[in-house]
C-alpha cells in the first residue's frame, strides 16, 4: 500500500476568526469548532451576547432586551439541546392585550377579537381575511415588490389600516414603514400561524431559568472546552487579504493572521472594516438601512395587566408596546417583583438614540401613568435604559434582490448576519436558522475543501496575537 507524502491526518485545521460575539457569532463558532476547526471569536464589547446580552438590574441579572422562546423555534431549541438546556425551558400560556382609544382590551382568542370595539364588523372581517389570506401565500418574493401600506389598504380597507395596521407599523418601523414591502407583514403572519399549523392551539412561550445569561454561560463554557479562543474588548479596524493567502485582522495596535474570517456584525460595520470590497458589494452593504431601539426595563412592585404583550394603536403613545416579562418569567427571579420592558423602535439616526436617560425616563413614565392610572411613582423600584443603533435591517422593496452575497469578493472573508433574514422577522431562532443555512451551504464546503488540500498553509501562519478570555 502506498501513501501520499502528506496524508490528510497531518493537515492542520483551518484558522477561523469570527467577528462579533452575538448569537450568530456564537452559533457559527460552535458549528466550526465541532467541525474540527480552530476558532477565535473577536468581540468589540466587554461581553458576549449582542442583543441577547444580560445586565445587572436592581440586584438581579437578566436580559437587556425582551426575549422568549416559542414552541416552534426549532433551531434555537436544537441549539439549547446541544448544551443540555432545552429540557430546562419553562413553558407558559400567555395572553395578548391591545391598548386602543385609551382603553385596554384582551385579544387572546377569536371571541375577544369579535368583541373588539374599535373595529366595525366589516373591518373585523376584512382584518381576519387579510391575516388568513396572507397565511396562505407561498410566493413571498412577489410581495417584496408591493409597498406594505398599499397592500394592507387593499385587503383590509382604509379604516382597518388607520386604526390597526398604521399604528403598529409606525411603532415598529417609524417613518421607515413607507419604505417597507408587504413581505414584512407576510413574515409576521407566517410566524403567528406556524404554531397553529403544528397543532398548538394556545399561545405558549418559554424561557430558560436565569434568562439568556444562563444560555450565554453554557455556550461560552462549551466553546472554551472545545478550544475556542474568546477575545473581548477587541474592536476590529480592518480585514485585509494577504498575497500568500489568508487575511490579516487589525485590532488597534494588535493584529492577527487567519485563514478565514466570518463577519457577523451589522452590514454597515462590515463595509467599514473591509476596505477591499468591490464597489458593488460596498454599495449593497452600505445601502442596508437599520432600525435602532431605545428599550427601558422597569421593575415594579405590582403587575400592570394579565398580558405578556400589549399592542398599542394610539398614536400619542411613544412606545412599540408594553412587554410584561413576568407574565412568563416567575416573579421570584426578581424578588417577587414584576419586570416590564418598554421598547421604542427608531431609525438608526433618530434623535431618540441620543436623548439623555432623564429625558427618556420622564417621557416613558408619564406615558405609563396615563395608560395605567393606578400606577404610581411609589410602585417603581428601578428604571434602566438600553440603546442600540443597529438592531433590525429594514425590509425595503425588493430587499432580497439587493442583498450582497455572504461570500465576499475578498478571498477568505464572509459576511453572515441577521440582514440575510428575508423570509422572517428578526428573532434569535431566525438568526440561528440563517447561520445554519450559511454553514451548510457555504462554510462546510470550505472546510471539506481544506481537508483535501495537499498544502498545509496553516503552518505558515502565526497564532492569533490577541488576548484570550480565560
Amino acid at each position: 500500500m502506498t501513501t501520499n507524502s502528506k496524508s490528510k491526518s497531518n493537515i492542520k485545521p483551518a484558522n477561523w476568526a469570527v467577528i462579533g460575539g452575538g448569537m450568530m457569532g456564537l452559533f457559527l463558532a460552535m458549528k466550526l469548532t465541532k467541525a474540527g476547526q480552530r476558532v477565535t471569536i473577536i468581540e468589540a464589547s466587554n461581553e458576549l451576547g449582542g442583543l441577547a446580552s444580560a445586565w445587572q438590574f436592581a440586584g438581579v441579572q437578566w436580559d437587556r432586551h425582551y426575549h422568549v422562546i416559542s414552541k416552534t423555534d426549532s433551531f434555537l431549541r436544537e441549539l439549547l439541546a446541544e448544551v443540555d438546556l432545552e429540557s430546562e425551558i419553562d413553558w407558559v400560556e400567555t395572553k395578548t392585550g391591545f391598548y386602543s382609544g385609551g382603553n385596554l382590551y384582551s385579544m387572546s382568542n377569536s371571541m375577544e377579537f369579535l368583541k373588539f370595539p374599535p373595529l366595525s364588523l366589516i373591518e373585523k372581517f376584512r382584518l381576519g381575511a387579510t391575516i388568513f389570506g396572507a397565511s396562505k401565500i407561498k410566493n413571498w418574493k412577489k410581495l417584496e415588490q408591493i409597498p406594505v401600506d398599499r397592500w394592507l389598504k387593499k385587503w383590509s380597507g382604509a379604516g382597518t389600516f388607520k386604526k390597526i395596521w398604521l399604528p403598529l407599523l409606525r411603532a415598529k418601523l417609524g417613518d421607515n414603514y413607507n419604505k417597507v414591502s408587504a413581505a414584512f407583514i407576510w413574515a409576521t403572519i407566517q410566524r403567528m400561524y406556524k404554531a397553529r399549523r403544528t397543532g398548538l392551539k394556545k399561545e405558549m412561550f418559554g424561557y430558560v431559568p436565569g434568562g439568556y445569561e444562563t444560555i450565554l454561560n453554557k455556550l461560552t463554557s462549551e466553546l472554551v472546552s472545545r478550544g475556542t479562543r474568546i477575545n473581548l474588548g477587541q474592536g476590529v479596524q480592518s480585514i485585509r487579504p494577504l498575497d500568500e493567502g489568508g487575511v490579516e485582522i487589525e485590532m488597534g495596535s494588535r493584529s492577527a493572521v487567519f485563514d478565514h474570517a466570518v463577519i457577523t456584525t451589522a452590514s454597515n460595520i462590515a463595509a467599514k472594516i473591509c476596505p477591499n470590497l468591490n464597489s458593488d458589494e460596498r454599495r449593497k452593504f452600505e445601502s442596508i438601512q437599520y432600525q435602532g431601539i431605545v428599550c427601558a426595563s422597569m421593575l415594579l412592585k405590582k403587575s400592570l395587566s394579565p398580558y405578556y404583550v400589549t399592542n398599542i394603536t394610539d398614536e400619542w403613545v411613544p412606545l412599540t408596546g408594553v412587554i410584561e416579562m413576568t407574565q412568563i418569567v416567575d416573579p421570584n427571579f426578581f424578588g417577587g417583583n414584576h419586570l416590564i420592558y418598554l421598547p421604542k423602535y427608531v431609525p438608526a439616526d433618530d434623535p431618540w438614540l441620543t436623548k439623555s436617560d432623564i429625558e427618556i425616563e420622564k417621557t416613558f413614565k408619564e406615558t405609563m401613568f396615563k395608560m395605567y392610572p393606578s400606577l404610581t411613582e411609589d410602585d417603581i423600584i428601578a428604571f434602566k435604559i438600553s440603546r442600540v443603533k443597529n438592531v433590525m435591517a429594514v425590509p425595503t422593496l425588493n430587499y432580497s434582490e439587493n442583498l450582497p452575497p455572504m461570500k465576499t469578493s475578498v478571498p477568505g472573508v464572509y459576511v453572515i448576519n441577521s440582514a440575510h433574514i428575508v423570509k422572517g422577522n428578526l428573532n434569535v431562532n431566525e438568526t440561528i436558522e440563517i447561520g445554519q443555512e450559511a454553514f451548510d451551504e457555504l462554510l462546510l464546503p470550505v472546510i471539506e475543501s481544506w481537508k483535501g488540500s495537499t498544502t498545509d498553509t496553516t503552518a505558515k501562519r502565526s497564532e492569533p496575537s490577541v488576548a484570550t478570555l480565560n
